[in-house]
């Protein structure tokens, strides 16, 4: 059974074309909690997938003003990190 501090942490891996070239240069992007440090970030990850973390960099993505209607809000605060391996080390998103 994973741990859920772990799971808590690594919200979701992100899934776009830049993210899916930076794989092949063993570069994984998750979406991770805003409040989480480099530390935390690396334990979930070395725990949750088995590999050995080489390097971390994390992103503050900034709120933006929605509209929907007559409605205007903003966006949820997030934190996005770019997680580089271990050569030879890899992780399978599904």
């Amino acid at each position: 059974m994973k741990d859920t501090k772990y799971l808590e942490i690594i919200k979701a891996p992100v899934v776009t074309e830049k993210s899916q070239i930076a794989k092949s240069e063993g570069k994984y992007t998750f979406k991770v909690d805003p409040k989480a440090n480099k530390i935390e970030i690396k334990e979930a990850i070395e725990k949750l997938f088995n590999v050995k973390v080489k390097e971390i960099k994390t992103i503050n993505v900034k709120v933006k003003k929605r509209r929907v209607g007559r409605y205007t809000g903003l966006t949820n605060r997030s934190k996005k990190a770019i997680v580089t391996l271990e050569k030879g080390q890899t992780i399978d998103l599904g």
